[in-house]
């Protein structure tokens, strides 16, 4: 009886193991044939559902947007995370009115680089906000209807 629990129990490991190493190298064949703009393998399950979904294009890295910004480059960046129910909902509408109304808006993944957050003052997702001149001009956080999304962006972006 002994024996056959061991075997038993051995098998139970041996059927993880399988299904931890299939898993892991399902991922890193997802993340090698997708267009990872992340410049690393080692990315959340979440992050990897979503390279290569036309919503999430995009990406900005955080050297990238504090050379933009301290360029004084206009800049409108959405900090998001792909985890985050309301940006789960929000983002499918965003980007749409974003690309009919003209406007550039980067993105940046929190759940990637959350000390860019916090860096940021971002407390919570989603937070669109727009940079001039080096500094922020405006900022809407959480999850609104487009008609606020898109006063926000004639207001503030398109006002240029």
């Amino acid at each position: 009886m002994k024996k056959k629990m061991i075997i038993f129990g051995s098998v139970i490991v041996v059927l993880f193991a399988a299904l931890i190493f299939v898993t892991s190298y399902q991922n890193n064949q997802q993340v090698a044939d997708a267009d990872n703009p992340y410049g690393t393998s080692d990315l959340e399950q979440a992050t990897i559902d979503q390279l290569d979904d036309p919503n999430y294009q995009n990406q900005i890295l955080p050297d990238e947007l504090n050379e933009t910004i301290e360029s004084g480059e206009p800049t409108t960046v959405y900090f998001y995370s792909p985890t985050c129910v309301y940006c789960q909902q929000t983002t499918p509408d965003l980007v749409p009115l974003t690309e009919e109304l003209g406007v550039d808006m980067v993105k940046l993944n929190l759940l990637e680089f959350a000390q860019t957050g916090t860096a940021y003052g971002i407390e919570s997702t989603p937070t669109v906000v727009h940079y001039e001149d080096g500094e922020e001009v405006a900022r809407i956080t959480g999850a609104h209807p487009m008609e606020n999304f898109q006063a926000f962006f004639e207001q503030y972006v398109l006002s240029e």
